[in-house]
């Protein structure tokens, strides 16, 4: 079967976008020292939980459940690196430049997320795992028994949490166009509204934030507690609602 010309030229297209996008992105000093500094912080974090845990403050000794409980605040770094991947093109006007090579906004929005997405995974599941593999580390003989099957589970769920959460604060930044206002509006969600929503709201556990953290904790002895598979399902669902609503807006705004 012969593959039509028009879709040989758009598979090419789409190729040439994504590899520029993936260039940019990787060239992009502030990737690096975003990634990296979030790794630290995590293992900074994770060392102080691990310590609280050999103390007896935290409740537990499962490895997973200490060495993941960073990403809370590990995530701030992932929701920064989302907003500057795409707000860094606004600041200098290189926007311009990008939909000049790439007329086709949704194409070029579509590239710059799945882009971001093959530089983030591995990112998120190396964060994540620093934290429970420093975490069994320490605690060693006294950390609680776990299964791999647990293990897996909670990294994967951490993993995929803050890969998602990154591709919606990038729709973010791509809807308000500015970084500093994305990012203010993103962690005061994460770390001050979201909280206040959970504690007071119900229905806050559809939220992104309330729904990811369901991918890697255990849900409460609640029939109504979200499950880490609908976690996911819901912050995949908000991840798409919200590149959708960009690439919709990217078709209809004027630069």
């Amino acid at each position: 079967m012969t593959v039509p010309p028009t879709a040989r030229t758009r598979d090419r297209e789409a190729a040439q976008a994504l590899a520029a996008e993936l260039s940019k992105l990787v060239s992009l000093p502030a990737t690096w020292l975003t990634l990296g500094g979030t790794l630290v912080v995590n293992l900074v974090l994770a060392i102080a939980f691990t310590i609280a845990g050999l103390g007896g403050s935290t409740g537990t000794r499962s490895a997973p459940d200490i060495g993941l409980a960073s990403i809370g605040y590990a995530q701030a770094g992932f929701v920064i690196l989302g907003v500057l991947a795409v707000c860094s093109e606004y600041t200098g006007g290189q926007i311009r430049t990008t939909l000049t090579a790439m007329p086709r906004r949704a194409l070029q929005f579509t590239a710059k997320h799945l882009a971001l997405a093959i530089v983030v995974l591995p990112a998120a599941a190396i964060t994540a795992a620093s934290g429970v593999v420093l975490a069994a580390g320490v605690l060693g003989d006294t950390a609680a028994p776990a299964t791999s099957g647990r293990v897996a589970g909670a990294l994967g769920g951490a993993t995929a949490y803050l890969a998602l959460t990154t591709l919606i604060s990038a729709a973010v930044g791509a809807l308000l166009r500015r970084t500093l206002a994305a990012v203010v509006v993103l962690l005061g969600y994460f770390f001050i509204v979201g909280p206040l929503l959970r504690d007071h709201t119900p229905a806050a556990r559809y939220l992104p934030d309330s729904a990811g953290f369901a991918m890697w904790f255990p849900p409460a002895d609640d029939a109504s507690a979200v499950t880490p598979v609908h976690g996911a399902l819901l912050l995949m669902a908000w991840t798409v609602v919200l590149i959708a609503l960009v690439v919709l807006g990217y078709r209809l705004w004027d630069m």
